[in-house]
């Protein structure tokens, strides 16, 4: 019997070899194909946005005007790594920009590609992640699917702007994912932990919305059955202290730029709690439904000093749905572990304190939706496994169906972030009597291109087209500042200045304190020559707002009228308050070139340039430096490098004389 039993044992062993890791691929073929399958479809449901061209929404502070991307030497990636861009610390993001602008300038098509080659990495990483934590095939390809192509996502692909999103995206998931493999790992774990920390901290730096990883982490352990001890928590502290950090840059960085001030009605805290359960239930019916997509969801009015008593209904559906689903199915562990990744990871989104102008935004549902999506692709999965014949492929054909529309209807999505005509104009047909931007914007597009045209019937059109807009952007809220700036500027450039100060007049009774009003009136007086208005009217600008663009606009019209003392000091108190913005260096520089104040304004010229190396107006005033110092061939090369970048007032004799000098 002893004997027996010891064959036993032995053929035992022999037969049954040791498991592969559960982390460890059983077959690396099929997932090559399936992740294949995953990239290509992604892509080519997608790609319409490749064409886009980049907005002036956001993209334009970002991008196009932003001094930050336009210097890739050491010196400006410490810049990048040390200044906030637009009230947000995201210096991965901005040198992200900056990379792609060193190589192809302003062209659309990079930014683009990057955006959705960033895009497909994420949906690959979310198929790892699910596979990894379901072991279930079907269940990752259709969470993949659902967020490659779900149309909440668009934006996050098609706006270059949103490059944060992909970019924190990929960094966020793949610390998910590496942070499975280190659970797992029975060697070289200090190697993968150091890595997870590591990736959350480029996800922190590319958006701070990162900052819920580590509760992210914690819903992982909850679903790998791992109990929640003393060494667990010590392990996630670091964690918790980079996301207290960030958050709290953030939130300071977010204060200084008004973005918590930009919305003009205040709410009351239990009016938050109201609107923030609104913006939850949005997200939850949109993931299902994703209908009436737009760019901007605004902050819903209120009429007799309060919100509609309807939004109050939004916090109690909320907790009832959240407490069903964890009354009836808290034992799945699947479901549990979606919902709460969605909840842990929109929480911070949900307009609770208010950043920025909008209750809803597409964008912010990138990661969250994973949770969501989860559900769905665990559940059709069983479906499949367990059904009836007929029933399985009745469900997985349903899916197909419903992933080839929500792909199909991105793609037409991706056409509507095409440029920014499009865009707007999506925005006022979806929200007509709500698009106050939308109208303003459009507005401002089209008075852009009367100013570029010679007079004639297509002049006229943008021009009544442009009046219009404004003026119902302006009946749609009086206390919105832009459109008075705009249509107030297009009718001092139209000549017709009564309607313009009529326009800047009736814009500060409705925005006493909106300094750039003050300053459109103060120009219209330079040009109709009423000097003492002027003045007056840039002193106001400078006690409304004492800001850098403020100093110096008073300092160019002391200047022009010969008080150069005077305006100097004032152009000099406009470079103290700026780092990022030229003008006031150059303006400086012009003059302390009158008062033969030469290496002063040199050293002016050369910071601006700095700034911003594609204004060619610095090159031409620069090439003055070079001509005192009778270096005509510097100065040459001044001059044409600012034809180059589009600047049209170079004075032909002063060219071809630099021409004949440099040649002799």
């Amino acid at each position: 019997m002893a004997k027996a039993i010891k064959t036993n044992i032995k053929r035992n062993n022999t037969a049954q070899p040791l498991p592969a890791p559960a982390s460890a691929p059983s077959k690396p073929l099929p997932h090559l194909l399936i992740i294949s399958f995953i990239a290509i479809v992604t892509w080519l449901f997608l790609k319409t946005c490749l064409d886009n061209d980049i907005a002036t929404w956001d993209d334009t502070p970002y991008i196009r005007e932003n001094a930050l991307v336009k210097d890739l030497s050491w010196e400006g990636i410490k810049h990048i790594f040390s200044t906030p861009s637009m009230g947000n610390y995201h210096p991965l993001t901005i040198l992200s920009y900056a990379i792609e602008y060193s190589f192809v300038q302003l062209e659309p098509w990079l930014y683009h590609f990057d955006n959705l080659l960033l895009h497909v990495l994420c949906t690959v990483l979310v198929y790892w992640l699910v596979w990894l934590l379901s072991k279930n095939r079907i269940a990752a390809v259709i969470t993949a699917l659902l967020f490659g192509l779900h149309p909440m996502h668009v934006e996050s692909v098609a706006w270059a702007a949103a490059r944060k999103d992909v970019l924190y995206g990929a960094f966020y998931l793949g610390a998910l994912v590496l942070y499975v493999y280190y659970l797992r790992a029975t060697s070289k774990k200090g190697l993968l932990y150091a890595g997870v920390l590591l990736l959350f901290l480029f996800s922190l730096l590319s958006k701070p919305v990162a900052v819920t990883l580590p509760l992210t982490l914690l819903l992982i352990d909850y679903i790998e059955k791992r109990n929640w001890t003393k060494q667990v928590i010590i392990e996630k502290l670091p964690f918790f202290i980079l996301s207290l950090a960030f958050g709290i840059a953030a939130i300071k960085s977010q204060h200084t730029a008004g973005a918590m001030a930009m919305q003009k009605i205040e709410y009351s805290a239990l009016e938050r709690i109201a609107l923030g359960g609104y913006a939850f239930i949005t997200y939850l019916w949109k993931a299902v439904v994703p209908a009436g997509l737009r760019c901007l969801y605004h902050y819903p009015e209120k009429v007799g000093g309060s919100i509609s008593s309807v939004f109050y209904l939004y916090p109690v559906i909320a907790i009832t749905l959240i407490a069903l689903a964890w009354k009836f199915l808290r034992r799945n562990r699947i479901l549990v572990f979606g919902l709460l990744f969605f909840i842990v990871n929109i929480a911070l989104l949900l307009q609770f304190m208010q950043v920025g102008e909008a209750i809803v935004a597409e964008r912010y549902s990138y990661i969250p939706y994973i949770g969501l999506f989860f559900i769905a692709g665990w559940y059709v999965s069983q479906y499949y496994e367990t059904g009836k014949s007929n029933v399985r492929y009745a469900v997985l054909l349903l899916s197909v169906v419903c992933i080839g529309c929500m792909g199909f209807i991105s793609s037409e999505r991706c056409k509507v972030w095409a440029d920014d005509i499009s865009l707007w104009r999506d925005e006022i047909e979806k929200e007509p009597k709500l698009a106050v931007q939308a109208y303003n914007n459009l507005a401002y597009i089209y008075y852009t291109r009367w100013a570029q045209l010679p007079p004639g019937d297509e002049k006229a059109m943008y021009y009544d087209s442009s009046v219009q807009l404004f003026s119902k952007s302006m009946m749609l809220n009086p206390k919105f500042m832009n459109p008075y700036m705009g249509l107030g500027e297009l009718q001092r450039n139209a000549g017709k200045y009564d309607e313009a100060k009529k326009i800047y007049y009736e814009g500060l009774r409705n925005n006493p304190s909106e300094s750039n009003l003050y300053v459109g009136l103060a120009i219209l007086y330079v040009v109709t020559h009423e000097n003492d208005s002027a003045g007056k009217y840039f002193r106001e600008t400078i006690r409304v707002k004492p800001s850098a663009e403020a100093y110096g606009n008073y300092g160019n019209y002391l200047d022009m009228n010969g008080k150069t003392d005077s305006a100097l000091l004032m152009l000099s108190k406009a470079v103290s308050l700026t780092k990022e913005n030229y003008v006031p260096y150059m303006n400086r520089g012009i003059l302390l070139k009158k008062l033969n104040r030469w290496d002063e304004a040199c050293a002016d010229f050369e910071r601006a340039i700095t700034i911003n190396p594609d204004a060619g107006e610095i090159y031409y005033v620069r090439s003055e430096c070079d001509t005192q110092r009778h270096n005509y061939a510097g100065a040459l090369q001044n001059v044409e490098q600012a034809l180059s970048l589009g600047y049209r007032k170079v004075d032909d004799f002063y060219y071809n004389s630099l021409k004949q000098r440099a040649a002799k």
